[in-house]
């Protein structure tokens, strides 16, 4: 009996601390300009430094979210820092789009370039790049869907 009740006590404690953290609103909006039609916030939740941006190429919805490897607790085998994805929507029908080929190309702020491709996990692309030092991080991403190319630029500020 007191180990039911221990368990229904912990059961209701994570419901309540899930429900806090899921109502949370703890971002701004940050006034960096970009292409398209831009809409960057940092998110300052207490576990994560995650930054959002989004933008729009003809009809295509961009979101995309860079995150340290490190604030999701995970480690790269080829020793990369941040994870960058992008979810993509059609602009019209606001449905998810899921059949993409697509690679990100990071240009650092000490000029050094890394390129990677988007893999899929069920409709969120996503790579891993190392932010090494602290500036300025210009990503392009270049995707074909349904045989169109888009392109979207903005730049990411680490540090």
């Amino acid at each position: 009996m007191k180990k039911l009740s221990a368990l229904f006590i912990m059961f209701i404690a994570i419901i309540w601390f899930a429900s806090g953290m899921a109502t949370a609103d703890t971002s701004h909006k940050d006034g960096e300009k970009s292409h398209a039609q831009p809409s960057s916030k940092m998110d300052h939740a207490a576990m994560t430094d995650k930054f959002e941006h989004q933008m729009v190429d003809k009809q295509v919805r961009a979101e995309f979210q860079i995150m340290s490897l490190a604030s999701m607790n995970m480690k790269d085998s080829d020793g990369a820092t941040h994870h960058v994805m992008v979810k993509l929507y059609d602009n019209s029908g606001n449905q998810l789009v899921k059949d993409v080929v697509g690679k990100i190309k990071v240009m650092g702020p000490d000029k050094s370039e890394q390129t990677n491709g988007l893999k899929n996990y069920n409709g969120i692309f996503a790579a891993n790049f190392t932010f090494s030092t602290k500036g300025k991080y210009g990503i392009i991403c270049l995707v074909k869907i349904d045989g169109e190319k888009h392109l979207f630029k903005f730049w990411y500020p680490q540090g």
